[in-house]
């Protein structure tokens, strides 16, 4: 089994995939990047699942895929997200994950899309921080 490459590493894939693109989709998975970062300038990126770009703190808070016909950021925990500007509009039907999908010409609402970030950020924090909770169903045997 690999180990997960080092921060610096999984900067520099990213970097290379948004050169590679050269295209709308490099451009605008580069300007949401940046919006990330300034939303959470404690934000780690990763590298997971073939080259999806991934960024965390405590735990997965987005990727970010590019298809042909859209730049797709998925949040992982994105159905317990507030979203009142209405960002997600992919991925509605799950319980967990919502998604908001870029198309080419796509505009985002920074103010709106940083917000969401920190709320993931907060959600992440939330949960590492509450000890678990010990199921009713597992009784001790003595």
């Amino acid at each position: 089994m690999k180990s997960p490459a080092p921060v610096e590493s999984a900067s520099a894939f990213i970097d290379e995939k948004i050169q590679a693109l050269g295209d709308w989709r490099g451009i605008t998975l580069a300007k949401l990047r940046k919006l990330i970062h300034a939303a959470d300038p404690e934000v780690v990126e990763e590298v997971k699942w073939m080259g999806t770009p991934v960024w965390s703190h405590d735990g997965i808070l987005c990727t970010g895929e590019t298809y042909k016909s859209v730049v797709k950021l998925t949040f992982a925990k994105g159905a317990a997200l507030p979203d009142p500007s209405g960002l997600f509009n992919s991925s509605l039907e799950g319980n967990v994950r919502r998604a908001i999908d870029i198309p080419e010409g796509g505009k985002v609402n920074e103010a709106a899309f940083k917000a969401l970030i920190r709320a993931a950020v907060a959600l992440n924090v939330e949960k590492k921080s509450k000890p678990k909770a010990r199921s009713a169903s597992r009784k001790r045997v003595k």
